[in-house]
């Protein structure tokens, strides 16, 4: 029962690479998945809730694979070298599309919208925890905001998929200016004492 689970599962994911979100359907899924159609309604209910279930259960595979290099990261250059990396290798094994696709599929779904947030959510917090530790001691800390960070590279990175087929170097430029950014943040860092209290006050909130 677990491995025919399993390769619905598999069989969506493979069906939206191939037909696109609004190609998908039981029929698709069971041809990708080499079973019986029926099995996808007496497994999961509904083909929404196999997409959800296929969207949650592949994220949390992918973030766990990486968790140990996102642990890794000392720097936010190193963070953003992580995130070209990966973005690589999973629009090579087509994951970024599958999830541009979920995200499209989304608009107007709101089950998939659900689920594709919560898959979404699970890369930011991996994001975030690594801001929250780069950050933590940065004299641009009282400015930062790690949460808000994390879910605009996340976004970033996701639309990559999509700005490349139209504009690659404009993807790349995009790229080059979050690098420049994180080198900021690095000579902030490297600031002498008295010029990091200067800064802390200058950019303290006030309340």
């Amino acid at each position: 029962m677990a491995g025919t689970r399993q390769k619905l599962i598999d069989g969506a994911l493979a069906a939206i690479r191939v037909h696109g979100i609004a190609g998908v359907s039981a029929r698709t899924v069971a041809a990708a998945a080499g079973v019986n159609q029926a099995l996808v309604f007496y497994h999961f209910g509904t083909v929404d809730d196999l997409l959800a279930e296929a969207c949650r259960s592949a994220t949390e595979a992918r973030v766990a694979a990486y968790r140990e290099r996102f642990a890794e990261v000392r720097s936010l250059r190193e963070l953003l070298d992580l995130g070209r990396a990966l973005h690589e290798q999973e629009r090579v094994q087509g994951n970024v599309a599958v999830l541009a696709q979920l995200l499209a599929g989304a608009q107007t779904d709101p089950r998939l919208a659900e689920s594709t947030a919560a898959a979404l959510g699970l890369w930011t917090a991996e994001i975030e925890a690594v801001l929250r530790r780069l950050l933590r001691d940065s004299p641009a800390a009282p400015v930062a905001d790690p949460a808000g960070l994390a879910r605009a590279i996340s976004a970033a990175f996701v639309g990559l998929e999509l700005f490349e087929g139209v504009d690659a170097a404009g993807a790349h430029a995009a790229l080059n200016a979050l690098d420049r950014l994180a080198v900021l943040v690095e000579v902030l860092d490297d600031l002498g004492p008295l010029a990091r209290r200067t800064l802390r006050a200058k950019l303290r909130p006030h309340t």
